[in-house]
């Protein structure tokens, strides 16, 4: 439960660092903006700041957990430190007061625990031979993709920004990526189990 707390502790806190980068108004960003480092800070805080990613916290919290119930309790414990630490990190970077952000760290953080449970569930479930394992390590990837599709980056936006697409070809990629490791992982299981069962038959 530490190592969950811990990680989502340190992702909610480099989300609102980087977010404090990308910002041209920002003490960092106001230095780097027209360059190449700004467009970079951009992309990797629209990749942090989706609800996959997020979603992917406590999926990962989970799978480092012995069981469901861990995992479960991984999950949200994850998503409850990330959100805590974020607005932490903005009420520091901005200098304003952390009652500011009351209403809004209450709500996400009934929010995280809520769907932490459930995804940190999923997580564990990752380990699990067959469908359910299928299922549970396909949740990322394709939640991932159809957000892109569904509520792709600056969505509505009047003019297209470079940021934003390269943010939508990375997750696009590596979500095919990981579709296809854990496709490849769970025809190779059924074809050792098939096997182990065709052995054991030939046995008795």
């Amino acid at each position: 439960m530490v190592v969950a707390l811990v990680l989502g502790s340190g992702f909610g806190a480099a989300t609102s660092v980087m977010n404090e980068v990308a910002s041209p108004m920002g003490a960092v960003g106001s230095r780097i903006a027209g360059t190449v480092w700004a467009s970079v800070a951009e992309i990797v805080t629209l990749l942090l700041d989706a609800g996959w990613a997020w979603a992917a916290l406590a999926v990962i919290a989970g799978a480092l957990t012995r069981d469901r119930v861990a995992g479960a309790a991984a999950g949200a414990l994850a998503l409850i430190g990330a959100t805590t630490t974020y607005y932490l990190s903005d009420s520091v970077l901005r200098e304003e007061p952390l009652a500011l952000y009351g209403p809004e760290l209450l709500r996400w953080s009934i929010a995280g625990a809520i769907l932490g449970l459930a995804l940190g569930a999923v997580g564990a479930s990752i380990k699990d031979a067959g469908v359910i394992g299928l299922l549970a390590g396909l949740t990322v990837p394709v939640g991932a993709a159809v957000q892109m599709i569904v509520l792709p980056p600056h969505a509505g936006a009047a003019a297209v920004n470079p940021a934003a697409t390269w943010a939508q070809g990375i997750v696009f990629a590596a979500a095919a990526v990981a579709v296809a490791v854990v496709t490849a992982r769970f025809v190779a299981d059924s074809r050792r189990r098939r096997r182990a069962g065709a052995g054991a038959g030939v046995l008795s």
